[in-house]
């Protein structure tokens, strides 16, 4: 009777979106430089200064890329969830400091980190991941470019609705912790400004408030009201501004 031999078990795919486009042989030939490295709120990534020396793809959660005024206080340039990843510049920059901060806003159990070498490495060889890491640079940009101008022509109770409704995408759920202090941290405002427009939108988008994950001071209490919060948004006709790694 011949001899059989158990197959090993599929790799189940990862919770990173750009990952997941990859073809498996690409993508089998990336996991051993990989490891879990599981996200916990407000903890830095790297600081202004510190040498880009990991990536990161996040399976779940978000990361907010924060400018560092003189004076301590931080402005959100752009959040990253698990449609893309941080460290893009790493394969050119050698290690050079990094200009801004990132910090871990929505925390998530999984996260694939990846040492900047083996990044470097990666995006030599050309090929699927140099492809889908560079179309993700290009939307990054995009997003930051968008993000720009709704900050310039927009109302801030636009931009928090925008923020609230990003953070839902990534979340995948109504609840998330936000306080009025981090929100006029992310907005670029103050946090009495904050609490007007978030009683606004209450006001507006929520008929039966209950308690929710979002931690005194809250923003909001009950379901993110998705429908409701995007009537407050006022979208430039960007086409093909949304990424998709496949």
């Amino acid at each position: 009777m011949a001899s059989t031999r158990r197959l090993p078990a599929p790799r189940p795919p990862p919770l990173n979106h750009l990952l997941a486009a990859l073809p498996s042989e690409d993508y089998a030939r990336l996991a051993p430089t990989l490891r879990n490295t599981p996200l916990k709120l407000k903890r830095f990534l790297h600081r202004p200064g510190d040498p880009i020396d990991q990536v990161y793809f996040p399976g779940g959660g978000f990361i907010s890329v924060v400018t560092i005024l003189r004076d301590g206080s931080m402005v959100e340039v752009v959040t990253i969830g698990r449609e893309g990843m941080l460290g893009t510049a790493a394969g050119v920059v050698n290690g050079d400091p990094s200009p801004a901060a990132a910090m871990v806003q929505a925390e998530t159990d999984v996260c694939y980190t990846m040492s900047a070498e083996a990044f470097g490495l990666e995006m030599d060889r050309g090929g699927p991941f140099h492809d889908v890491v560079t179309r993700y640079g290009q939307a990054l940009v995009g997003s930051v470019m968008q993000a720009t101008a709704c900050n310039a022509v927009h109302s801030v109770e636009q931009r928090l609705s925008r923020w609230l409704l990003l953070a839902h995408d990534r979340m995948g759920s109504d609840d998330f912790p936000l306080t009025q202090e981090f929100a006029a941290m992310m907005l670029g405002t103050s946090r009495p400004t904050v609490t007007v427009v978030a009683g606004t939108l209450i006001a507006r988008t929520l008929k039966r408030p209950r308690a929710s994950a979002i931690k005194p001071p809250p923003i909001c209490s009950g379901p993110l009201p998705a429908p409701a919060l995007k009537r407050f948004i006022v979208w430039p006709a960007t086409p093909g501004l949304r990424f998709d790694p496949t």
